[in-house]
């Protein structure tokens, strides 16, 4: 295949990509400690993958309470900010453009990584869930603990959390980033606050769709105020379960919350997609259906081939692909599917989060 559309260059919002290939976030835990602080290997890391048009961040914390995973970044420092820069600095010379992914875990933590308590829409444990931490395992291997039950969110503590993603998004702003990309998907905080089954509130943040909405619809408009409806995208997974996370009503809540996004005109919207082997297949009708009620940018992530990213963007349902372990193994990937090279297979599993070096992270083979 030619993969025309693959290869053709986008532009939104004022944002120009050389073509529609995305680098989709993936958590690796490579940050300096103490404090969370991102550092050049990260910044080669990303430098190295500027083939793709877009780059979105690995998830970002906006406050050591949002952290569930050891090791992950932050935006809520000064040393954090700093620290960005020198990936900003190397995407922007290598050619791409990058967002930050703003993220906020929720219920999913442990005291183990933080030394706090979780906390949620409401008191409900997420059964069968798991965060690591590193406590000097062969080979820094992360090791894998079960999540704390959370304690609910006061309606003050939210507010702090709202305005906890503004701040996030004009750090990341002053740190050199093209956009921010909420993270609104995969079991975390505001995606709790989305569904029936993990949101038992009875006030205003619970019980109808448009109250349950309500957290993602506030943080959009305050990072939309901190930076610029322009730069600010909302990714969300309406059927993605994992996490405990499975509500019968979530489909038509995501519908609805992309009708209040579409009436802010943010950049896009990003759906992260299963990418197990028998995971659901999205429905034709539910992207026709996202299609008429959202009218910026599409974008799709979710273990596509370039032949399946090609037809989605030929039959204008989506507008960006994201790729994410073919860009972990192969820093050249747009290069290596146009002329049909091979891929390189992940090297190994145990670099896949920590292991605080280049193995498995900065070490993959390009074509040339």
């Amino acid at each position: 295949m030619s993969y025309t559309k693959l290869y053709q260059p986008y532009s939104f919002k004022g944002i120009e990509l050389k073509n529609r290939f995305l680098m989709a976030p993936m958590t690796r835990s490579r940050a300096s400690q103490p404090g969370d602080v991102p550092n050049a290997l990260m910044a080669e890391y990303y430098a190295q993958r500027a083939s793709a048009g877009l780059i979105i961040t690995e998830a970002t914390q906006v406050s050591l309470q949002g952290m569930g995973y050891a090791k992950t970044p932050g935006i809520y420092s000064q040393a954090q900010i700093d620290g960005w820069k020198l990936t900003t600095d190397a995407v922007h010379q290598a050619g791409s453009k990058i967002f930050l992914q703003l993220w906020h875990v929720g219920r999913v933590s442990s005291s183990k990584v933080n030394g706090m308590q979780p906390v949620g829409p409401s008191a409900i444990i997420a059964e069968n869930t798991s965060v690591y931490i590193f406590d000097g395992a062969p080979n820094g291997d992360a090791t894998f603990v079960p999540v704390e039950s959370p304690r609910a969110l006061d309606i003050q503590e939210i507010g702090t959390v709202v305005s906890e993603f503004a701040n996030g998004a004009k750090n990341a702003i002053e740190a050199g980033f093209d956009g921010v990309e909420i993270h609104g998907a995969n079991g975390y905080l505001i995606d709790q606050f989305l569904r029936s089954n993990s949101n038992k509130r009875t006030d205003e943040y619970g019980g109808t769709k448009e109250n349950r909405i309500r957290l993602l619809i506030e943080i959009t408009k305050a990072v939309i105020e901190a930076v610029g409806k322009e730069k600010t995208g909302v990714r969300l997974s309406p059927f993605i379960s994992f996490k405990d996370m499975d509500d019968p009503e979530i489909l038509e809540t995501i519908m609805l919350a992309a009708t209040e996004l579409n009436k802010l005109d943010i950049a896009y919207i990003h759906l992260c997609e299963a990418d197990w082997a028998d995971a659901p297949i999205i429905p034709l009708d539910f992207r026709k259906e996202l299609r008429s009620k959202f009218g910026n940018t599409i974008i799709a992530t979710g273990n596509k081939t370039p032949e399946e990213g090609e037809e989605l963007l030929e039959e204008n349902l989506v507008d960006l692909i994201g790729f994410g372990r073919k860009f972990l193994t192969n820093p050249d990937y747009p290069a290596r599917v146009k002329v049909n090279a091979p891929l390189n297979e992940i090297s190994d599993n145990h670099t896949l989060f920590g292991g605080g070096d280049a193995r498995g992270y900065t070490d993959y083979s390009f074509l040339v």
